[in-house]
């Protein structure tokens, strides 16, 4: 199998240095692409219309809580791009309220809070793993935080 490839959006470089460790503890074969705003996030949105599907993220990460646009007008972005609207999106944030949680919802978004140990982004990799292949764990639906 080739290498999977995962989006993620997010402004804390720690937290992305951190993924990469808990997902290469998986033993997984895998290509990080990273926008670190959520304008870098819209323009990389904008450019799958040109993008061969093999170079398609099979799932997105995506902190709620960015500079130049928030992930709630990302995931947005998202939803209307025909190349990424069925793809799987992670949003992660420290805090999240019900209308929030009701609109990542609607938009067909699974939630959940960020890491705040090992274990749990261990656990957060190897979710995002599943997901590349297909084995979609129903614990991310209607998470909460």
């Amino acid at each position: 199998m080739s290498a999977v490839r995962i989006l993620v959006i997010e402004d804390n470089p720690s937290d992305v240095s951190l993924l990469r460790l808990a997902l290469l503890d998986q033993g997984a074969d895998f290509q990080l692409e990273v926008c670190s705003d959520g304008q870098q996030a819209i323009d990389f949105i904008a450019e799958q219309r040109h993008t061969e599907s093999d170079k398609t993220p099979c799932v997105i990460l995506l902190d709620l809580h960015l500079p130049k646009h928030n992930g709630l007008e990302v995931l947005q972005a998202i939803r209307q791009e025909p190349a990424l609207r069925n793809i799987g999106v992670i949003v992660l944030t420290g805090s999240l309220n019900p209308p929030q949680a009701k609109e990542l919802e609607s938009l067909g978004a699974y939630y959940r809070r960020k890491p705040s140990d090992l274990a749990e982004l261990t656990e957060l990799a190897a979710e995002v793993l599943a997901l590349c292949k297909g084995m979609e764990k129903t614990t991310f639906v209607g998470s909460t935080l």
